[in-house]
């Protein structure tokens, strides 16, 4: 680093990993958020949507205005798969499955956020946007991880949101798939999604889980207590917070 021009005390130099990415497993008028784990090379670009305002008065010149800005980028994530399920993780499972579909099934919602190693979230930066999905395997030789390119490139214009990012490990879990379906009283079940690793508390339909053990950040395993079957939420507490209701169903 330069001694020759000083910075400004309490500032750092950023990251290339500084930025989160979240895709939308839920509604968009009730969003569940997914951040997408094993992420690299993301790079988010910001096309101008323009329209010509020449006249006379710009002597056959060029003269076009900003109407707002599209979203488009560009990263890779490694291919995660359940033992159990053979699925990958939820948000890969949701590209892949947007790759392969067409018109409202090709479109997934998502959002950005500057996330920082160490200090405050940029609170400028960060944007929620619909695009479509082109997702393609890489290293498809004989040895190597496996690894999606993917490409979103947006529909109409994205939209500026308050910086969601709060700090590692402040956030509120994420359940983003309980198994397996049918599970009876004091059977184990694996609750599958993120931010676990501090959890407090496990309930199934509001009764609380006696029994769990984290496995890692994105996956626990509970007992199912003592409840009637059919569709019951299944909820997750960590200091963050508690996650917005998974819909599980049980059996008896």
């Amino acid at each position: 680093m330069s001694t020759h021009v000083p910075l400004p005390a309490g500032t750092t130099l950023g990251k290339s990993f500084e930025y989160g990415l979240d895709l939308n497993l839920g509604s968009y008028g009730d969003p569940v958020w997914q951040p997408v784990r094993r992420m690299s090379g993301f790079n988010p670009t910001f096309p101008a949507i323009t329209s010509d305002v020449g006249t006379y008065d710009d002597r056959g010149g060029t003269n076009e205005d900003v109407d707002s800005r599209g979203f488009a980028t560009s990263f890779t994530v490694l291919g995660n798969r359940s033992l159990a399920t053979g699925l990958y993780l939820p948000e890969l499972e949701r590209i892949v499955a947007a790759s392969r579909d067409s018109r409202d099934g090709a479109v997934i919602d998502g959002r950005f956020y500057h996330k920082p190693d160490v200090g405050v979230a940029n609170p400028n930066d960060a944007g929620r946007f619909l695009a479509r999905v082109d997702a393609n395997r890489e290293n498809t030789g004989n040895t190597g991880a496996e690894r999606w390119a993917v490409t979103l490139t947006g529909k109409g214009a994205y939209e500026k949101i308050a910086n969601p990012f709060t700090g590692w490990g402040s956030t509120a879990p994420t359940v983003s798939f309980v198994s397996p379906e049918g599970a009876l009283d004091g059977e184990l079940i694996t609750i599958s999604g993120s931010g676990f690793l501090d959890a407090t508390a496990v309930t199934v339909d509001g009764a609380p889980v006696s029994e769990f053990i984290i496995i890692n950040a994105s996956s626990l395993v509970a007992v199912l207590p003592v409840g009637d079957a059919g569709a019951v939420p299944v909820v997750v507490t960590t200091p963050g917070g508690s996650a917005a209701p998974y819909t599980f169903v049980r059996g008896a």
